[in-house]
Formats: C-alpha cells, sequence, structure tokens
C-alpha cells in the first residue's frame, strides 16, 4: 500500500510541497484549503502532471471550509503550512494568536482522522506552532516536530557554495536554535568536503553570510512585495518527509520538543535529530562553546516568550 502525506494549506508553500511529494512518487497527497475550489484545481493540475513525470501516486484536494476532514483519514504524515503572513498594523502577538487558532482547529481535525500521523509544522512563528501542535494533537513527542533548520541550514550553505564557487554537494551546514534572527548557525561544525568553513572562508566574509543567513527569509519577502519564500521551504519539508517514509534514519536539524537536552526543558527547538519510521528518533547533542550555548540560550529565550504569551 502506498503512504499518504496530507498538506495542511493550498498556498505557494503547501501547493509546491505537494508538487514536489507527487514528482518524487513519495506518496500519495491530499491537499486541503479553506478556499473552495483552490486545492481541487491545483491537485487536478498535478495529478494532469504525473504521466509527463512518470509518477504513479495520486493527488486530490478538499475544500476544509466546513471542517471536512474525511479524505486526510490515516494519513502518514500530515505537514501543516496553513496560517495568515504579518500584515501591516499587526504584531508579533497578533500574528502569534492569529495562527494559534488556525493551527488549533487544523491539528484538533487531523488527530482525529489521523491519530498515527506524523505532523510536520511550517506554519509560522514555526517553534511556538509546533509547541502549539504537540499541546493540542496530544501525540507523543516524536511525531511532532518543526521545518526550520534544513531550510535555514540550505541557506547558508547555498551562500558557502557562492562564495567558494563549489558544487552545494560539498557543502554540509549546520544551524541550530528557534527559526529567527537569533538563529544559530554554527560556522565550525558546517563544512566543504570536511574541512572547516573558519579554514577556508576569511572571518569577515564568513561572518556576512553567517548575517545574510539570519535573515534569509526576510530578504526574499523584501524582494518580493508580497509574499514569501516557498521553493526551499517546500524542498526543506520533502528532505523531512522522505527521511521518515523511507525510513532512512538521517540526521537533520529539526524543531523538536527537548526536556534537557542542550539544557532546554519542555520546548521546541531547532536541534540535529535522526529522521526515521517512527519520527523523531534520536535527538543528537553536540559540544558546544561557551559562545555557541550563550547563543542557543539566547535563541530559546525567544521562543519560550511565544509559548508564555499562548499560555501554553
Amino acid at each position: 500500500m502506498r503512504k499518504k502525506v496530507t498538506v495542511v494549506g493550498g498556498g505557494f508553500v503547501g501547493s509546491t510541497t505537494a508538487q514536489r511529494i507527487l514528482d518524487a512518487e513519495l506518496a500519495d497527497v491530499v491537499l486541503t484549503d479553506v478556499l473552495e475550489g483552490v486545492p481541487a484545481g491545483k491537485a487536478l493540475d498535478m495529478l494532469e502532471s504525473a504521466p509527463v513525470s512518470g509518477s504513479d501516486v495520486r493527488a486530490v484536494g478538499i475544500s476544509t471550509a466546513a471542517g471536512d476532514y474525511k479524505e486526510t483519514a490515516n494519513s502518514d504524515i500530515v505537514v501543516i503550512t496553513a496560517g495568515f503572513p504579518r500584515k501591516p498594523g499587526m504584531s508579533r502577538d497578533d500574528l502569534l494568536k492569529a495562527n494559534y487558532d488556525v493551527v488549533k482547529q487544523v491539528v484538533e481535525q487531523v488527530a482525529k482522522f489521523s491519530p498515527n500521523a506524523i505532523l510536520i509544522m511550517v506554519t509560522n512563528p514555526l517553534d511556538a506552532m509546533a509547541h502549539a501542535a504537540y499541546k493540542v494533537s496530544g501525540f507523543s513527542k516524536n511525531r511532532v516536530l518543526g521545518m526550520a533548520g534544513v531550510l535555514d541550514s540550505a541557506r547558508m550553505s547555498a551562500f558557502v557554495a557562492t562564495e567558494l564557487n563549489v558544487s552545494v554537494e560539498s557543502v554540509h551546514s549546520f544551524v541550530l536554535g528557534g527559526h529567527g534572527d537569533d538563529m544559530v548557525p554554527l560556522t565550525r561544525y558546517s563544512t566543504v568536503a570536511g574541512i572547516p568553513l573558519p579554514e577556508l572562508i576569511p572571518a569577515d566574509k564568513l561572518e556576512a553570510i553567517v548575517t545574510r543567513t539570519r535573515k534569509g527569509g526576510a530578504e526574499i519577502v523584501n524582494l518580493l512585495k508580497t509574499g514569501s519564500a516557498y521553493y526551499a521551504p517546500s524542498a526543506a519539508v520533502v528532505e523531512m518527509v522522505e527521511a521518515i517514509l523511507k525510513d532512512k534514519k538521517k540526521i537533520l536539524p529539526c524543531a523538536c520538543y527537548l526536556e534537557g537536552e542542550y539544557g532546554i526543558q519542555g520546548l521546541f527547538v531547532g536541534v540535529p535529530a535522526k529522521l526515521g519510521a517512527r519520527g523523531v528518533e534520536q535527538i543528537v547533542e553536540i559540544k558546544l562553546t561557551p559562545e555557541e550555548n550563550a547563543a542557543l540560550q539566547k535563541s530559546t529565550a525567544s521562543v519560550r516568550e511565544l509559548v508564555t504569551v499562548l499560555g501554553l
């Protein structure tokens, strides 16, 4: 029997994620959105592309405006991208609470129809929304995780590959912490063909790459004027989906629920994790310098502030 993935939210991130899953022939896909017709139309378009790509999986789109999630039943993975973008005059707390309401409603439904699924959160603010999904779903901590570190690390790798004029396949970047301006790109653990970045890139240029990585999402938002990134985020989600569906035991940086690891208790924070059929199968702890640990704790404090606002 083929695997099944539901993608909640038919916007750019959600629909691109669904298309990538179909192209990679990873699973049948259900694309949902509150808009009438849009998810069905996009899914039909994807399905009609399958004969060209040679993909023998199916795509279906449904509107959940009336709260009907039956088509999503028995999903192996549910990717949640639904939520509001920040609008003029909207505070961070306003956005936080608005998206919490969306996530709560969605998670209640997907947990009802797919009680054994693994949840991958993409909705921002990412770490806080993963925390909300964990609390609302009642799922075990290994079955709720957030997509952030894979994306942030990919951005860093792209900048490094460009700076050194080398293949992206040779670059392995490593970013810890919350998905925001306080994220922690670890340059000494980031390598090109196994060589640490500080040995290849001058300190000033390396710091510029770190800064650009932290502001990677904002840079794209400023260029697009309306909307935000979706090609790289969707690619990052699909790498996580593939690792889980294929039980690859792949170590990727993800937002995971920590219970003492890295000295962090009861929060979702980006750390290296082994992904397999059970979701997060192991959290990998690495030794940090005092400076790196201080940066991670600062990033964690930002996440805790958001969770506190939600009262979770």
